[in-house]
This record gives C-alpha cells, structure tokens and sequence, in this order.
C-alpha cells in the first residue's frame, strides 16, 4: 500500500474516468475542480476521518464541500455501484479477493413487505408522570 493512498494512480484512473459524466459546457461559475483531484480529496477525507471542511486546500483538491457535492452528484447518478461492480471484477480477475470474509450487508436484502416485528411497543400514556412537586 502506498504512503498516500488516497492518490489516483494512472491505471485506477483509465478504470474510473470513463464512468463519470462531462461536466455542462455551459456550467455558470468558475471551471470546476478536476474530477480526478476531487476524487483524490474524497479519498483523503474518508483515509483520514475528518470532516469535510477539514479537507486541507493547501492539497490541491478543492474544498471539502466541492468533493462532498461531487460524491454526491457521482452517488445519485450511480457511478459509485458502476464503479464498485468495475473494481470487484477486477480484484477478482487478480486473485485479491477473499470471498471465504464475505459477508450480507442488510441494506442489499430486500425487506418483506407485511411482515410483523417481533419488538414489543411501549406505550405512551401506560402511566401517570411521576409528580416531581415536593
């Protein structure tokens, strides 16, 4: 692993720029932050743990909030599902993954609809407040 994991190399990149959309030609504002660099800024935060607005600009990634609405503009335009199918194949093409670890996250399962819980409800008006007058 490299000691910045959070840079875009050549060959990551030739895997992920074709998934992301073109910017609008006619975009209002300044040009806008390279989607490779806002990548890399996104993968700074989360390598780091910090906050958004913590992303240093001194890096050259742009501000915590551009990276934040690009991730999101990526996320609602599925690139991130795209993205994560692309890099699974690869690694398994590799040999690099260990699918005997693999686990179900919950979210990937779909719910039953008309399903019972099985958690017991309290009720709201069961009992009279506790007089705290003394």
């Amino acid at each position: 692993m490299s000691t910045r994991p959070w840079i875009v190399d050549d060959a990551l990149w030739a895997l992920i720029e074709p998934l992301l959309p073109p910017w609008p030609e006619r975009s209002p504002g300044p040009r806008p932050v390279a989607d490779r660099l806002c990548l890399q800024g996104i993968l700074y935060v989360l390598h780091h743990d910090i906050a958004w607005q913590l992303l240093p600009l001194e890096l050259g990634f742009g501000s915590g909030q551009t990276c934040w609405r690009r991730l999101e503009r990526w996320q609602q335009a599925g690139i991130l599902d795209q993205l994560h199918r692309i890099l699974l194949a690869e690694l398994h093409a590799a040999g690099q993954l260990d699918w005997s670890r693999a686990s179900v996250d919950s979210p990937h399962i779909r719910a039953k609809e008309g399903m019972r819980t099985q958690v017991r409800r309290r009720s709201a008006g069961a009992r009279r407040a506790a007089n705290t007058a003394s």
